[in-house]
This record gives C-alpha cells, structure tokens and sequence, in this order.
C-alpha cells in the first residue's frame, strides 16, 4: 500500500512542520484503512519508514494508548477515539441533529445519515440504520467519493474552481476508487458528475441511483447553517427491492424537507459553550516527561504532544486561537503552534490565519474501524490481561433477551488441568450465578420482581440459594459490596467473583467475573487478591466503552 499523495513528503512540508507527527498520522491512517491491524513489517512496507521510525512511533502510541500490540500485531485501540470525538462534538452536528436523524428513521423505516464533505469525498458523521437483511454497511468516519453519493452532489454545489480540479485530478490518479476503502470498486460508467451536480443545485436535493453500489438508492437534502452555508447533507438510503430512486424521492422528499426545517431550527439555538474545558490538559507535560523518561528513546514527546493537540476542540470550542490551544493542552505556545503547522499542512486542521478548526480527516484516524466495535470486542483485551494477572478464567456476559439468563459473549481462558469449561454463547440462570446476581442488583425494583416471579429459583447443586427472599438478601448485599460472590451454587466445586460494567450514562449493561476451582483460592483470598484487579479490568472495559459510545452505538455482541 503506497502512501497517498495527501502523506508529508520533505520537500513540500512546511520549515516548523513536526516530522514524527506526521509519521504517527500516516501509520494510523495506513492500519485505519487496513481494517485496523498489520504487522510492524506491514506498516514498514505501507509507510516507507525506517523499521526502527515505525518501532519508536508505535511504541509512543502504544503509551497513549491509541494502540495495542500483541503477537507481533499492532492493532488500533479505542482511546484513538478520543480524536475523533473531539472533531464531531466541535462540528455539533451528531449532538444536536443526531436525535431528528433517528426519530426520522423510526419514521421512515429507512437508514438516515448525516455527512460532511471532506476533500473530494463526504464523510458520514451520523447514522440512524435500520436492521434488515440487507441494510446500510457504511459507518461514521467512513470516506466516500463524491460523485458516487446523494450528498456529494449537494457538498460540490459550493466547489471553487480549485476543487474542481483537485477532484479532475483524483479521478485521473484513480479511476477504480482505490483509495477509498469503504467502497468498492466502480461498477458501470462514471457518472457525469458535474451535470448532477448542477441538477442538484437546481432542485435543492439529489439522489444517488445505485451509484455506491448495486441495489442502494439514496435521497438527499442540504442542512444549511444560519448563515446559509450547508453544515451537513442528511440522506434517507433504501435498497431496490423497498423503492426505486423516483419513489423514494415521491414518497419521502416531503417527510426529508419537514425533518431538514426541524435540524436548521435546531442549529439555530445557542450551543454550548465548552468553558469547561479550558485548562483540562494542563497535566500534559509532566506526563509526556515521565514517559520520556521511562521508555528514553522508544517515546516520542513531539508524537504524542502533536496529537494531544487535537483534543483540544470540543463542543463550544470548534474555532479555537493559539493561545486557546495551548491554554486546554497545557502546552507551550511554540509547541503548540508547531504541531497546528503541521496539522494544516496535512489537512487535519484548517485555519483562516487567525483561528483554527478541525476537519473531517481527522475522523480517517481509526474511526471507521473502532466505530463499528462491540462491548465483547472492547473487553476481550482486557480479560486477557486479567485472566494472566490472576491466573484464572475471566468473562463478560450479559443479559439475555427476557428469559432470566446470562450470556457469555466474551472469555479468556487459563491452561490448567483444572479449568472452568465456558464457551461463547454459554447461558446460565442469571440467579445462581455471580455475573447474574450484578445484573439483577442492578434493576429497577419494578422490573426486578417481574424477572423474580417468572424465575423458578431450580436446586443447581446442594448450595444453591431456591428461596425467594433468600435472593433477594444477596442482591441487597451485592448492591452494598459493589460485587458478587458465589460459591458452588452454579456447580459443585465453582467459586466465582464477579463486578458490573457501566456505560456513559452509569448504567449496567455487563458483568466481568474470575471463575476459579474453589480449591484454588478461598472467599478472603477471592476479596483480597482477585477483585482489586477485577476491579480495575472493569474499569479498563468502561474506560474504553464510553470514549467509543460517545457518538456511536455499541451492540453487546
């Protein structure tokens, strides 16, 4: 995979630009449309860089946190959401209209976006889909063409002669959509983009005939901003077998410009002022130098300062001076004013010589792939760390859908002669278990006696407890400790520990649990040694989930 013409070359790249900025965007955006994961070698070959420039890059992100490596793997990590989550909270546009696009859906029973332009292509920053057998793939961040999309017929209506002739010249250095790979390749003719464009701008709304792809048809309308620029294209998307591209305009245009009228009045109410915010990255420096320190020339300060950079946008503060940055970084003006130089020139920022604000690019950033996550995908890493501190089996499970189990949907296993025998998909009665009792402890009094009364409370084993008040004691006890424990109620010789995992809004949609021999350790031990670090692995998953559900939804499996 040859670097992009939109990669820093040293030729071109301006005196004050930060060089291993520009090598850690590059290899973030080469595993981002990757899928997520290469190898060092891989990222070598896709990078041009040095093997030892790819090791030390790699290892400054691994600290941030932005990637995981693991057999030889790089692998991207959800904390890299964080730059992501600061471009879609400073453009306002999923927070405010976000609520309309799915009440829309609900309405139309059809997929809605919403999507920017970015470049020559759109990006889709908001989807409300709907679950069908065949139904939209595409996710937030992903890049599309232009001229292959309902939106980007809308977002070129405003192209300068200079755009025009950057996407004349792309589409020349690429005929096949190659470099757009959550696409696949053109079936058919080009369309003649500039002639839909025009029609667009006529109409005031467009439609995408098949043009992503066989079998999808798109309606699209401009969502204009108060001083009359379009701040997003919302899309209603259906399949052929649903509507055809003249139905879904007869049928829906009327529904998609009522929606539009709502979104533009949103947009005209004050947003937020992201004062809070100000000062919040003053602990950087002490930071980045403690890493220094500690890992010495595998961690690169200018790497990780570059990119802390970009944090510093967020709801209320889309527009931001130097002085503001550093100020919300913590770093030095030089510092900071080093990194926006570069950030420009790569196209992850813009500036209007005074102010800046971050672009859609910034959402190539391992967006697309870690968007598109599930909570059991969060956690595996983190029950594998666990399951080698303690030596023994960890899990996540859920609750199963209205029929009093639990569902394991992620596990890490020990090799022991003795060992807990679990596949994914295991379900277990949720009251004789301990990742059962956290998720009943955690329900409404109402919802909770309505489980208990369609539960019939079967003798598992000996130590089982089958009376009604019995449970309900323990799970009194259960919300007191903040844990779990059961001991050889589920199978004789069984001791588990188990604690709640929580989403942005604190409530419980997990549990994580260390099930051992009950030979191995005993109930003190359970306390004293296993769940200081369940604890923390709990913490870890919820850490990872809410930057990852801050604009995107996450299944459980």
């Amino acid at each position: 995979m040859p670097p992009t013409p939109e990669d820093p070359a040293p030729a071109d790249a301006p005196v004050d630009a930060v060089a291993p900025l520009a090598r850690g965007l590059l290899l973030t955006r080469l595993l981002t449309d990757a899928g997520g994961t290469l190898s060092p070698s891989e990222l070598q070959r896709a990078s041009g860089l040095a093997r030892s420039t790819v090791d030390r890059v790699v290892a400054t992100l691994e600290r941030m946190g932005y990637l995981r490596v693991d057999r030889r793997e790089v692998t991207l990590a959800p904390r890299l959401l964080e730059l992501g989550n600061a471009y879609l909270a400073a453009l306002g546009v999923p927070d405010r209209l976000g609520p309309r696009a799915r009440r829309l859906a609900l309405e139309l029973d059809e997929s809605v976006s919403l999507a920017v332009g970015d470049g020559d292509g759109v990006r889709f920053v908001q989807h409300a889909t709907r679950r069908r057998a065949v139904s939209l793939t595409f996710g937030i961040g992903d890049l599309l063409p232009a001229e292959r999309t309902a939106a980007g017929q809308l977002v070129a209506t405003g192209w300068t002669e200079a755009d025009w002739a950057r996407w004349r010249e792309r589409r020349a250095a690429d005929p096949d959509d190659d470099g757009f790979p959550a696409v696949g390749p053109r079936q058919g003719p080009a369309p003649d983009f500039p002639a839909l464009v025009a029609l667009a701008a006529e109409r005031g709304w467009a439609v995408d005939d098949q043009l992503v792809e066989r079998g999808l048809v798109a309606l699209a309308v401009p969502v204009r901003s108060p001083d009359g620029r379009v701040a997003c294209v919302a899309s209603v998307s259906s399949h052929t077998s649903r509507h055809s591209a003249e139905s879904l305009r007869e049928q829906l245009l009327p529904c998609l410009r009522d929606a539009i009228a709502a979104m533009e009045h949103d947009l005209r109410a004050e947003g937020p002022t992201g004062a809070d915010r100000a000062g919040s990255g003053v602990g950087l420096a002490a930071w980045t130098g403690a890493s220094k320190q500690e890992l010495g020339r595998e961690f690169i300060e200018s790497l990780a300062r570059g990119l802390t950079v970009l944090t510093a946008f967020d709801a209320g503060r889309a527009e931001l001076g130097l002085s503001a940055v550093a100020t919300a970084t913590g770093l030095a003006r030089a510092t900071a004013r080093r990194a926006l130089i570069t950030l420009v020139h790569l196209g992850y920022v813009s500036t209007d010589g005074r102010l800046f604000r971050p672009t859609p690019r910034v959402l190539g950033l391992g967006f697309p792939v870690l968007a598109a996550t599930t909570l059991a995908r969060i956690a595996t890493p983190h029950l594998e760390e666990l399951a080698v501190q303690v030596r023994d089996s960890s899990s996540l499970a859920v609750a199963a859908e209205d029929d009093g189990d639990i569902q394991y949907v992620a596990r890490a296993a020990t090799r022991r002669i003795m060992d807990i025998d679990i596949t994914l998909g295991t379900r277990f009665p949720a009251y004789a278990t301990g990742m059962g009792r956290v998720l009943l402890a955690s329900l409404p009094p109402a919802e909770l006696r309505r489980r208990l009364e369609r539960t019939e409370q079967r003798p598992l084993t000996p130590h089982t407890i089958t009376s009604r008040a019995g449970l309900v004691d323990a799970l009194d006890r259960v919300r007191a400790d903040g844990y779990a424990m059961v001991d050889e109620e589920l199978e004789i010789g069984v001791r588990s520990v188990a604690v709640p995992v929580r989403d942005r809004a604190g409530a419980v949609v997990a549990a994580v649990n260390v099930a051992m021999h009950s030979e191995r350790r005993t109930p003190r031990e359970c306390v004293d040694e296993v769940l200081p670090l369940l604890r923390a692995a709990a913490t870890a998953i919820e850490a990872d989930l809410h930057v990852t559900e801050r604009f995107a939804t996450v299944p459980k499996v």
